[in-house]
């Protein structure tokens, strides 16, 4: 018998193969998600470190480049081309935040103008109204509210109180009265003025094709820039512009034929306002300057007295003919 003892010890070792090279796509997928924090978190910072203001003019110049680029204001830069330019960096008070803080300083100052107008006004009228009783039966006609523009002034007629003569441009002695008192206060105050004439819908017997409301509204508007200057002084050139809007835009919507739907609006313009006025009409911000020194009279888009009555030109692209040979319109006011 053998001995097992004897007998060979076998071991076998299994050998394992080496897993395959998965290769580096890890790393890359890793580097591109390090950069993408990097960038949010330097995007961070910045945001942080930029007024609201600022912000805003970021996005209002993406929202509306050209109108940035041609108004300026808070975040749009001192350079001269369409990506306006900053300081050196973010702690220094140059560049856009330079610009940007004086026209916020000259918007501020002109609505605490305007708004020192309004109460003037309201006050002259309250105290018109206990001397002369016969401009207090017309307080009520008078409408001070602020619009985008700047200061509106309304003058409405009302029932048997008309401030013009019926189907014509000829002005109440009242109504006359009214205006001069209102020029006394526009002459203390830099900003320009518009003047717009609306009537109701009454159509005169010519219709369209003849002497229209849009004919009379531009008459009515003129008349009352006449007497702004002959009667209460205000200097020709302060007057922006004058409109005639016929019945296009009543003020009681739910009935057109209402007597308050016949006004006259007087617009103390923001310095905003009188811009882009001058901008519609082909004027740029620095032409317009020169021009209005040497010419006083050609910035205004409104005839003067001296001279012979030019088309109106109304917003809606009609322009209204010249005033004569007044159709009969005896209920036409």
């Amino acid at each position: 018998m053998s001995d097992d003892s004897q007998r060979p010890i076998i071991v076998k070792r299994i050998k394992k193969g080496e897993h395959g090279h998965h290769g580096g796509a890890w790393k890359i997928a890793y580097a591109d998600f390090m950069t993408a924090m990097m960038a949010f978190f330097l995007l961070m910072w910045l945001l942080g470190s930029v007024s609201k203001g600022n912000l805003k003019g970021i996005a209002d110049y993406f929202s509306n480049p050209l109108k940035i680029a041609r108004r300026g204001g808070e975040g749009a830069g001192d350079a001269d081309s369409l990506v306006k330019g900053g300081g050196k960096d973010l702690t220094q008070q140059v560049g856009q935040m330079k610009k940007g803080a004086v026209q916020q300083d000259e918007q501020a100052k002109d609505r605490r103008r305007l708004s020192e107008l309004q109460k003037k006004f309201q006050a002259m009228m309250d105290d018109k109204a206990k001397t002369n009783s016969k401009l207090a039966q017309f307080k009520n006609q008078l409408k001070l509210d602020m619009v985008a523009e700047g200061l509106r002034i309304q003058i409405v007629d009302a029932q048997n109180r008309p401030m013009f003569k019926s189907g014509s441009s000829e002005l109440e002695p009242y109504a006359r009265d009214i205006l001069d008192e209102i020029g006394k206060l526009l002459v203390d105050v830099p900003n320009d003025i518009s003047l717009s004439g609306h009537t109701d819908a009454a159509q005169f017997a010519g219709g369209q094709r003849g002497f229209s409301n849009w004919e009379l509204s531009a008459d009515r508007a003129n008349a009352s820039r006449r007497e702004l200057i002959d009667g209460a002084g205000v200097p020709g050139e302060k007057v922006l512009r004058v409109n005639g809007f016929a019945d296009q835009i009543p003020l009681d919507k739910g009935n057109i034929y209402a007597p308050v739907n016949r006004r006259i609006s007087i617009v103390v313009l923001n310095k905003e306002a009188a811009d882009e006025i001058r901008s519609q009409a082909g004027v740029s911000q620095d032409a317009s300057a020169p021009a209005d020194a040497a010419n006083p009279g050609a910035a205004a888009m409104a005839t003067t007295p001296d001279a012979p009555a030019a088309p109106a030109t109304s917003t809606t692209g009609r322009v209204a003919g010249p005033a004569n040979a007044h159709p009969v319109a005896p209920a036409h006011e």
